[in-house]
């Protein structure tokens, strides 16, 4: 039997990325659309017949574009202008490509003799986005040169894995009886990070306008023995709002409460001139969550944890010694096993660093400054529609919106026939006791004319007709 070709020469790869790309366009062409027509059972029904037996006793020296054109035509897709239900960005093609090489060159972050030059990268990166966050501490950012230790950052999976870090290091440095404290508004991968790691039950704090209440905060610390850990938001999943992060971090310190700020969504603030000072107070947070898988334009995965204090971080030392052995360490081998739970890791840092270089703070900060326009733009638009109501102007690129005349219950039933019909990826936000449509804008191509035809989809379900 002929070994396949492996991966790591460029001569046998080349043609395969020819192969893969047209499978991407043909598949793209036949889906027609931001999703696949018909729902989930026609989209299953497809992909089954395209794919057939997934472990066939002889080979396919097709399957490669077979496999791809079946998934990429029953994909959603990103880039699609009309494809905005979550914070699901397209990524970057620089990204992309920069991706294509952590795969070929495999290297594994959990030891040294795995991945030398990318744990090397890896700790260059994180600690230039913890600069990032830590910018605006009174005690700034670390120098390597003076030996004066500034903030860190882990590379995560994403928002859900920074997260459960954060209370994990609440709970190392407080104790096991430390308390989340977090209002209605907060992720739900933080109540679950609390129930994960065995914490007491956190303290929910309403809050009906959306943020986290900063008097309401302080009467719960206030009712409630610490110790505490209290997380905000800056970028709610359902309306991108932000907490009131000054306020809520002058609480916290009353109080003595260790703070963690849920940046994930919008941290990527932090690259726009313009937008930065929607994320002040930020630098006061013991941690801060990133995830450059949303307002960064990344691939998944791409998430960081930032940390204020980088002695926390001892909490997650661990030893295997055909990893981590004490005399290659005190050789000056880096030990690779602190810097996160999981043990075989990808360099999901390659394509971050090689955006962060390729498009530097201008770059990015023009692609944040351009969606958030975008989202104002769709707010204008529909305050100037009738028969539309709109949520409130987008703090970040998310719009909230419904058809005036509409039930709960059409709304929803819309969603899930534009849905079906494959014709746009709205989400869905409760707010107020309503349900409203969600538009997260996140894709830098899509127009003023594109979110008009968007209205008229919903304007023709609203009226009955079928949209064409």
């Amino acid at each position: 039997m002929t070994t396949p070709p492996l991966a790591s020469r460029p001569d046998t790869l080349r043609p395969l990325l020819d192969t893969v790309l047209d499978a991407l366009g043909e598949g793209t062409r036949a889906r027609g659309g931001p999703l696949p027509g018909g729902g989930p059972e026609a989209v299953a029904e497809r992909l089954r017949a395209a794919v057939g037996d997934v472990l066939p006793q002889k080979g396919d020296p097709q399957a490669l574009r077979h496999v791809v054109r079946a998934v990429a035509e029953g994909s959603a897709d990103p880039a699609d202008p009309l494809c905005l239900a979550h914070l699901h960005c397209p990524p970057l093609a620089i990204a992309a490509a920069a991706d294509l090489a952590a795969s070929v060159l495999n290297p594994s972050l959990d030891s040294w003799d795995q991945a030398p030059a990318a744990s090397e990268l890896e700790e260059l990166v994180t600690r230039a986005l913890a600069d990032e966050v830590y910018a605006d501490a009174p005690e700034g950012a670390g120098n390597r040169a003076t030996g004066r230790q500034g903030p860190a950052a882990l590379a995560t999976t994403g928002g859900t894995e920074s997260n459960q870090l954060a209370l994990l290091l609440a709970r190392e440095s407080l104790g096991a009886g430390v308390r989340l404290i977090c209002g209605t508004n907060a992720h739900h991968s933080l109540p679950r990070a609390a129930w994960l790691l065995g914490l007491p039950d956190p303290v929910i704090v309403p809050a009906p306008a959306g943020t986290l209440d900063p008097a309401a905060l302080d009467d719960t610390l206030a009712r409630h023995q610490g110790p505490h850990l209290v997380a905000a938001t800056a970028g709610t999943t359902d309306a991108g709002l932000i907490d009131p992060l000054p306020e809520i971090a002058a609480v916290c310190a009353g109080h003595g409460a260790r703070l963690h700020i849920d940046a994930a969504y919008g941290g990527g603030l932090l690259f726009s001139d313009r937008h930065r000072p929607k994320l002040t107070g930020t630098s006061a947070a013991d941690t801060v969550t990133l995830d450059l898988h949303k307002l960064g334009w990344q691939p998944v995965a791409a998430g960081v944890l930032a940390v204020r204090a980088p002695q926390d971080l001892a909490a997650l030392h661990h030893h295997a010694d055909y990893l981590n052995a004490d005399d290659d360490t005190e050789a000056g081998l880096p030990d690779l096993l602190g810097r996160s739970l999981r043990t075989s890791r990808r360099p999901d840092v390659l394509k971050t660093a090689v955006t962060l270089k390729t498009l530097g703070r201008t770059g990015l900060g023009a692609l944040v400054d351009q969606v958030c326009d975008l989202a104002q733009q769709f707010a204008e638009l529909l305050d100037a529609r009738p028969g539309f109501e709109l949520y409130g102007h987008p703090t970040i690129s998310t719009v909230l919106f419904r058809p005036a005349p509409a039930t709960d219950d059409d709304i929803a039933a819309i969603r899930r026939q534009l849905l079906t019909t494959g014709r746009a990826v709205l989400g869905r936000a409760r707010l107020d006791g309503r349900l409203w449509l969600k538009a997260t804008l996140l894709n830098p191509r899509t127009r003023p004319d594109d979110l008009a035809a968007l209205l008229k989809l919903v304007e023709q379900l609203v009226e009955g007709t079928t949209p064409r």
